[in-house]
C-alpha cells in the first residue's frame, strides 16, 4: 500500500541513541547513590517518558523526587546526547527515496523536540524531514494518539493514508490509538516475535526494507 505521510519514532527507530541515554542515566544514579542498575535495564525503557524510566528503574514513585531525576538527566543530556546520538545507516537513503516520491515525512517522540533538531541539523536532514513532534509537544505521552493527531492535522494527511513506523510496543499501541497503520522495525530491544501480539503491516530487520 502507498501511504501520503510517514512517520517515525526517534530511538532506535531512525538512531541510535543507547550510549548517550545510558551515560544519561548512569549520571543521575551516580549521583543519587542508586547501585546495580544494569545497562540493559536502561536501554529497554528507551521510548518511554523519561518520569516513567526512572519510576520503573528505581522504584521510586513520587513525583516531586522522579521530576528532580529527569532534570539532572537534562542538564547531563545537554552535554552529552548529541555526541553521542548516530543515525542508523539505512536512515538517509530511505528518507531521500521517500521525498523523491513526494511524501510528507514526520518524527514523533518522546525526546524532547529541540534534541532531535539538533540532530537532525547535524545530519543535514532539515530537507528530509517535514515536522517533529517531541516530548513538549504534546500533553500526554505515547502511547497516546496525541503526537501523531497533531502530526496529520499539520500534514494534511488522512490516518488511513498514514504509516507510522517504530521499534517498540508502545509504537505499536500509538499507531493502534490513532487509527493508523504500523510498521515495526526490529533495531531496538523489541522482537519479531513480540510484535506479533499488535496489529502490524510489516516487521523489519532494518529501515531499509521500507522503500524495495
Amino acid at each position: 500500500m502507498d501511504y501520503k505521510a510517514y512517520l517515525f519514532d526517534f530511538d532506535y527507530t531512525l538512531a541510535n541513541s543507547e550510549k548517550g541515554i545510558v551515560m544519561c542515566f548512569q549520571h543521575v544514579f551516580e549521583r543519587n547513590g542508586f547501585k546495580g542498575i544494569e545497562e540493559d535495564a536502561i536501554k529497554k525503557t528507551i521510548g518511554l517518558t523519561l518520569e516513567e524510566a526512572f519510576m520503573l528503574l528505581t522504584g521510586i514513585k513520587d513525583r516531586e523526587t522522579v521530576a528532580g531525576y529527569r532534570k539532572q538527566y537534562v542538564e547531563k543530556s545537554d552535554e552529552v546526547m548529541v555526541a553521542n546520538t548516530k543515525l542508523f545507516p539505512e536512515a538517509l537513503p530511505m528518507l531521500r527515496k521517500l521525498k523523491k516520491q513526494g511524501v510528507k515525512t514526520g518524527i514523533i517522540s518522546t525526546k524532547y523536540r529541540y534534541r532531535i533538531e539538533s540532530t537532525i541539523r547535524l545530519y543535514g536532514m532539515d530537507e528530509l524531514i517535514d515536522l517533529v513532534i517531541g516530548g513538549e509537544d504534546v500533553e500526554t505521552a505515547k502511547p497516546s494518539p496525541e503526537g501523531v493527531w497533531k502530526a496529520l492535522d499539520r500534514l494534511k494527511c488522512g490516518r488511513e493514508e498514514t504509516l507510522y513506523i517504530g521499534d517498540s510496543l508502545v509504537d505499536a499501541r500509538t499507531a493502534q490509538n490513532a487509527g493508523v497503520h504500523f510498521a515495526a522495525v526490529t533495531t531496538g530491544t523489541t522482537t519479531a516475535a513480540d510484535f506479533e501480539t499488535v496489529p502490524h503491516v510489516s516487521v523489519m530487520e532494518n529501515l531499509s526494507e521500507l522503500v524495495k
